[in-house]
């Protein structure tokens, strides 16, 4: 039996991953940090087959106690200050994490079981402003963010640990993936919430930044099968996880209030860019300039030729699949909600 160690697992990548892995008959680490109040977030339903352990990234001794009693086989680094809004309010907290935690974990390995596998989640965010279109392996980074100067650090270091120690280390880039599990701070699950709660007349409006930014969006579910390929290479790699597909946030607007059953008309442009509920005229969203990046990442696009013809790895549910389970799973929760705290 397998051992994998997972840091984050609490999260969306973590969740999806730690069912993957106790389906393929791992025995599952996850480490978390201790907390006032017991929190399991998105392992609440498996949290019975997974072994927890408290460390920090910030932390080594710990990451080295965590792997001298896990004993891992495979290292998956899903932790991470990932709201890249936040990171310029916390720019050293974002660091410390981000990008010193890699180091620590990587150092944790070399020092406990040099031969572990070791996975790092690496991100789009790092091409920032983009060298050429669409993004792969060989693009050339210009992150725009604290956050993706952060995780531009993590990624090289894993690289370097490789060619510098023969370690087993891997990262994927991954570009934006999303789920049901999506926390509520970005922009996606802010997107499907507000369109349950306007569906149930809980929320009259939905506040947006730059409508116009393009990402290319796929769900977490897929890409974490791609984290568990990249460690069961001979030759560890480096690997663009994307779907070579760009939508707008604009786009994402539409097909979520349409699978809610509310056709949108757009006015206006820029910061006065509004959509109405075509059914009643009401102003359903708009833009508010507080939502717009100090500097601005416009468009993200992967080519995952690499991931899939060497991995084999194709990502499996759709765009238009993806933004329709989020508003289906946010309706329910709504619903829920309102019985239980008995809204009329």
């Amino acid at each position: 039996m397998k051992k994998a160690l997972i840091t984050g697992i609490t999260g969306q990548d973590g969740s999806y991953l730690a069912e993957l892995l106790l389906e393929k008959g791992y025995e599952v680490y996850g480490i978390w940090r201790r907390k006032s109040v017991v929190d399991y977030g998105n392992v609440d339903h498996i949290k019975d087959k997974i072994n927890f352990i408290y460390a920090d990234m910030t932390d080594v001794v710990s990451l080295m106690t965590a792997m001298r009693i896990s004993d891992a086989d495979e290292v998956y680094n899903l932790a991470a200050q990932s709201f890249v809004a936040t990171s310029w309010e916390q720019p050293l907290a974002t660091a410390d994490i981000d990008a010193i935690g890699v180091t620590n974990m990587l150092e944790a390995i070399r020092a406990v079981k040099p031969t572990a596998r070791f996975y790092q989640a690496s991100t789009s965010e790092m091409f920032g402003l983009v060298q050429e279109i669409p993004q792969k392996e060989t693009t050339p980074f210009y992150p725009r963010s604290p956050y993706g100067v952060a995780k531009l650090y993590g990624h090289w270091i894993t690289k370097n640990y490789r060619e510098s120690f023969g370690m087993y280390t891997c990262s994927g880039i991954l570009f934006n993936h999303e789920s049901e599990r999506r926390g509520k701070e970005f922009v996606t699950r802010k997107i499907t919430n507000a369109v349950a709660r306007i569906k149930f007349g809980l929320q009259d409006c939905l506040e947006l930044g730059n409508m116009d930014s393009k990402r290319d969006w796929g769900h977490s579910k897929d890409y974490v099968k791609a984290m568990w390929l990249m460690l069961q290479q001979d030759t560890p790699d480096d690997y663009v996880i994307a779907t070579n597909e760009t939508r707008t946030v604009r786009e994402f607007v539409d097909i979520a209030f349409n699978a809610a059953g509310i056709e949108l008309e757009w006015k206006g442009s820029g910061v006065d860019e509004i959509a109405i509920n075509k059914a009643n005229g009401k102003t359903v969203v708009k833009v508010n300039k507080k939502f717009f990046r100090p500097a601005e990442v416009d468009l993200l696009l992967g080519d995952p030729t690499k991931a899939e013809t060497k991995l084999g790895w194709k990502r499996e549910i759709d765009f238009k699949e993806l933004v329709t389970r989020m508003v289906k799973n946010d309706l329910e929760l709504t619903e829920k909600e309102i019985k239980i705290n008995g809204i009329k």
